[in-house]
């Protein structure tokens, strides 16, 4: 390592890769090399890199060998998760890990393992975590402003899961489990850390209202007659993109595009995720009520990614609380890369390798995420059996 400068390898160029683009333009870090079979994923982060000056590398078992890269970040597709994390954590390297964290419990407990072994540091990167309309409702909810805090809502709308999740790979429980990982655990964990507690116990109800359906699976769009009047609004803009190509209505799809788990969380605290693919619009509600009263962010009009109006409503008690709502609106903090997230997210892990801080997010809590969204699919598909989520071993808790 050379000092005070963290060498970083990529393995997944383009897609959530481009976020390295940060790492190549901080002072105190560097882009060494990147892994991708997609021609075009390299071009994706040169772009994002203001770059190309990086090694380009087709087997990331190569990257894991160079002596000149300290710190990997895996940004591959979901299924290849614990195989990268725990072949780059026994190879030496820190590892910055997209979430989720894996698309199995075994699978996050397996990668948590693989870290204490290594003694390397492993950091999951939940980037909502560093989102201003976030950052801002669980200040308000530590504050005690909204008294103690009981019950916890997730309402998610998705416009565009034709666009992303069932025109590829997503779709395919083999390859995702299901989308209350790949999309869920993002509001699970955040539920978690507002509510400082983990949940015990979720269950759950969903279906396949949408997308899915009796095309062939080998239907590709780029060859479809329907291509130009889909039932699926948002698949003209996207039916020649290389990795966006498969019909969303084709067999294979067996991931649910309408779904909603009940957790129970170890402090008390109850709290519901609702999830729907097919929404006329996009963003998240947030509902958080205590014994003193309620936050809730509220989307308007022109609203950028992670700028949210938080209004603050509370209950008579005899103190300032009878007198006053509050009305919060979030500053934005940047339009590049979710909101100025992926920013803050990306200097928060190379200060935790560099400088030991302690970061915003933990690798046991993304492991809750994956673990509550797993036993949400598996309640689901046992018609609504409620499911326990087990504890962390004893001796991988503190990582």
């Amino acid at each position: 390592m050379i000092k005070n400068k963290l060498r970083i390898g990529v393995i997944g160029a383009g897609g959530r890769g481009t976020l390295a683009g940060h790492w190549a333009k901080s002072d105190r870090a560097t882009l060494v090399a990147a892994v991708d079979h997609r021609p075009e994923g390299f071009g994706d982060l040169a772009k994002a890199a203001g770059r190309d000056d990086f090694d380009r590398l087709d087997d990331y078992r190569r990257l894991l060998e160079r002596k000149d890269v300290d710190a990997v970040a895996i940004c591959s597709p979901d299924w290849f998760h614990e195989e990268h994390a725990i072949a780059a954590l026994s190879a030496g390297k820190h590892v910055f890990l997209e979430k989720p964290m894996a698309i199995t419990i075994r699978g996050c407990d397996r990668i948590l393992a693989a870290a204490k072994r290594a003694r390397r540091k492993l950091y999951v990167g939940h980037n909502m975590r560093h989102m201003n309309f976030t950052r801002t409702m669980k200040e308000i909810v530590d504050s005690g402003a909204i008294g103690e805090l009981k019950s916890a809502w997730v309402r998610h709308f998705i416009s565009y899961g034709g666009r992303y999740y069932f025109h590829d790979w997503h779709a395919e429980s083999k390859k995702s489990t299901s989308l209350l990982l790949q999309k869920g655990a993002h509001d699970i964990d955040i539920v978690h850390w507002i509510a400082g507690s983990f949940s015990r116990r979720v269950a759950g109800m969903g279906a396949l209202s949408h997308f899915g359906g009796d095309e062939p699976d080998s239907l590709l769009c780029s060859k479809c007659d329907r291509r130009g009047n889909c039932p699926d609004d948002n698949s003209a803009l996207e039916w020649d993109r290389p990795d966006r190509h498969l019909c969303c209505f084709r067999k294979a799809v067996d991931v649910l595009d309408n779904q909603m788990i009940m957790m129970q969380l170890d402090n008390g605290v109850q709290a519901c995720y609702l999830q729907n693919h097919f929404a006329p619009e996009a963003w998240r509600n947030y509902t958080f009520i205590g014994t003193e009263g309620r936050i809730e962010n509220v989307q308007t009009p022109g609203d950028r990614a992670g700028e949210k109006t938080i209004v603050l409503r509370t209950r008579g008690s005899g103190s300032w609380r009878e007198y006053s709502d509050r009305v919060y609106d979030v500053k934005p903090a940047g339009t590049d890369g979710h909101g100025g997230a992926d920013a803050r997210i990306t200097r928060d892990f190379v200060e935790f390798i560099l400088d030991g801080k302690e970061p915003v997010s933990s690798a046991v809590a993304a492991r809750y995420a994956v673990a509550v969204g797993c036993l949400g699919a598996e309640s689901i598909a046992a018609g609504g059996v409620p499911k326990n989520v087990p504890k962390v071993a004893k001796g991988l808790a503190g990582l």
